[in-house]
């Protein structure tokens, strides 16, 4: 006799749940590689974040669907529905990730590790030397299931892409990283406003209402960002991470 065990329960309700997820339905027939893409797109609704002409970073950014809704931003609106036919870009994305992430036409992309300081050169070669208009950042890590560890592992990512966007950002430039309620949370929080003048959480409607992900939006730097180029800190790399999305 066959035995459902409570993981094969979990299992079958997360597809279960997935499959009839409107987000992933919509993803599908739009042609976004992940439900992401509508988490970014209420963000970038709620606060007017991309504009033609800008270079934004997203880190994080396997499988895609991010970089995909900055193409269709950066894309010219004569180009056909969504504005992401094939053509030359009024903007620049440069994706980052530790995972392999498939070409999108237009975008830069750097598989690396984002905690290691040749990855961040080769970042920061890519940048040219130009200033960030927007870093938004879905980086999420290797999750144990131990909650202290966990808690340090989403700390110390968020800490970085703070630190990035710091050394990088243009004075009234923009981040936009994903993080987790809990242990924590309160602390990423007042790092967020120690470093941007306006600080905001954000919760989409796109986000799952049972995930503890939410969103910090951080616009404008309360101190002069480093210059363009400059070397983000050595840091330690220890922590085992990986760039991608939670929830794709």
């Amino acid at each position: 006799m066959k035995i459902k065990t409570k993981s094969k329960k979990v299992n079958k309700a997360w597809l279960h749940d997935h499959m009839t997820d409107p987000y992933v339905k919509l993803a599908q027939k739009e042609g976004y590689r992940a439900r992401a893409a509508y988490k970014l797109a209420e963000i970038d609704e709620q606060f007017r974040l991309f504009k033609p002409g800008q270079l934004v970073v997203d880190l994080g950014s396997a499988p895609g669907a991010w970089s995909q809704y900055l193409r269709r931003r950066f894309a010219p609106k004569a180009a056909g529905a969504g504005g992401a036919a094939v053509g030359a870009l009024n903007g620049r994305i440069v994706a980052l990730d530790i995972l392999e992430m498939e070409p999108i036409e237009g975008v830069t992309f750097i598989q690396g590790d984002f905690r290691e300081d040749d990855v961040l050169a080769r970042l920061a070669a890519e940048m040219g030397g130009q200033p960030v208009d927007v870093v938004v950042s879905d980086m999420a890590p290797n999750l144990s299931g131990v909650p202290v560890t966990d808690s340090a592992r989403v700390a110390h990512l968020v800490e970085l892409a703070v630190e990035f966007a710091v050394a990088h950002l243009r004075p009234d430039g923009t981040l936009v990283t994903k993080v987790f309620h809990g242990s924590g949370y309160s602390q990423l929080v007042e790092l967020f406003k120690s470093r941007f003048r306006v600080v905001k959480p954000v919760k989409p409607k796109a986000s799952r209402d049972k995930s503890a992900e939410t969103f910090l939006v951080g616009i404008g730097l309360k101190r002069p960002a480093a210059g363009p180029g400059a070397e983000v800190a050595s840091r330690s790399s220890d922590t085992a991470a990986s760039a991608g999305p939670e929830n794709p």
